[in-house]
């Protein structure tokens, strides 16, 4: 499996590959039929098979097909999402191709852990095997997934009031154990709020971090770090620390807390 994190009219696009030794036709069927994208997809799924037809989502949502052309190609909305499934003949199998555009680039490593999870069950159904491959550990998948796509890089803002560095980062674990960690390791003096949490920073300027709504795989953590003195450059490492530092502690303490 290859995946990469691109951008596109101001829209993220996930791309994940994976060669399949089945032959297109096959493939096609299971990623358009509903009986078979049963097998696989996240949600009970019903395509109607033209251009313009709609996309029935068992949560009651509806979406559309705005690209079709069997057996190489199906495109359909979900939400505000776009999906792209792309067939392609290669060494006696299929390449297949997923575009997944959406607006929440944090998201992407949920995205592609869960996608990444869901083209195993599809191969895994095309073999004539369906379920779930219980050697898939999706934490580690997600924390790989979060390296790779530069998820973990952060931002850096410069204005006449000064700078301002930010990390996004969604998280695997639930808000209420991120919360407990975060206080563990917060400096004496820190100032906390329902879910928010500031303090000063040795290299200067003020760090705040809010645990807001994400994927809803877990907690989604916004740290933020703003200050007029100093190098913005050597803060964002420093932040980069903190944030490992965060997860080294989540590592350490049951994953009920």
């Amino acid at each position: 499996m290859s995946e990469s994190l691109q951008t596109r009219d101001g829209r993220s696009v996930l791309r994940m590959e994976r060669w399949l030794k089945h032959p297109p036709e096959k493939v096609w069927r299971a990623v358009t039929e509903s009986e078979r994208l049963a097998d696989w997809f996240p949600e009970k799924v019903t395509p109607e098979l033209r251009v313009g037809g709609t996309v029935a989502y068992e949560s009651g949502e509806n979406g559309a097909v705005t690209d079709l052309d069997p057996p190489r190609l199906i495109a359909y909305t979900w939400g505000t999402d776009h999906l792209r499934w792309e067939l392609h003949p290669e060494r006696e199998g299929t390449r297949l191709v997923l575009l997944h555009t959406f607006d929440d680039r944090a998201a992407a490593a949920s995205y592609g852990a869960g996608w990444h999870t869901c083209i195993v069950a599809l191969d895994l159904a095309l073999d004539g095997r369906p379920g779930v491959d219980p050697g898939v550990d999706d934490i580690a998948l997600h924390e790989r997934l979060v390296t790779q796509l530069g998820l973990d890089a952060g931002t850096v803002e410069t204005g006449p009031d000064g700078w301002r560095v930010r990390h996004e980062r969604q998280l695997t674990r639930p808000a209420d154990g991120v919360w407990g960690a975060l206080t563990d390791l917060a400096p004496d003096g820190a100032d906390e709020a329902e879910h928010v949490l500031a303090h000063d920073a040795e290299e200067g300027g003020r760090v705040r971090w809010e645990l807001v709504p994400g994927t809803g795989h877990g907690a989604r953590l916004v740290l933020t770090h703003t200050g007029t003195g100093g190098d913005p450059q050597a803060v964002l490492e420093a932040d980069r620390s903190r944030m490992a530092r965060l997860l080294e502690r989540l590592e350490a303490v049951p994953t009920g807390r």
